[in-house]
């Protein structure tokens, strides 16, 4: 198991931009996918992006061309720099991870950190 903790939110204006980042440790896995995924009020948490280990990338359609997720991996530490924010990209973001190999084997973990709020006003 790992623990998963973010940081980096805050309030800005519409246009303006917010890093987030996304520490895990606790844990001697070589982790696989971590990602950012978000929960407006009143809406299901969503994906926002999500990179692998590799550093294969996807991203919501929503925040394509302005979101850029990056990750350091010997620090196990992925990265979301958000411009052009928009108000509908208010919400709680939360970090994921979804598992890590140790000794060749694949463990599942799915460990979230507890989210930082990010509000965009208009």
């Amino acid at each position: 198991q790992v623990q998963v903790v973010e940081s980096g939110g805050g309030w800005v204006q519409a246009g303006g931009s917010l890093r987030l980042s996304c520490a895990a440790s606790g844990s001697t896995f070589s982790i696989n996918t971590m990602g950012w995924y978000r929960q407006a009020p009143g809406k299901q948490r969503e994906l926002v992006a999500r990179i692998t280990s590799g550093g294969n990338t996807n991203y919501a359609d929503s925040v394509k061309g302005r979101f850029t997720i990056s990750r350091d991996n010997a620090k196990n530490t992925v990265y979301l720099q958000m411009n052009s924010l928009k108000p509908e990209d208010t919400g709680v973001y939360y970090c994921n991870v979804d598992g890590g190999y140790y000794r060749g084997t694949y463990y599942s973990m799915n460990s979230w950190g507890k989210g930082t709020l990010v509000t965009v006003s208009s």
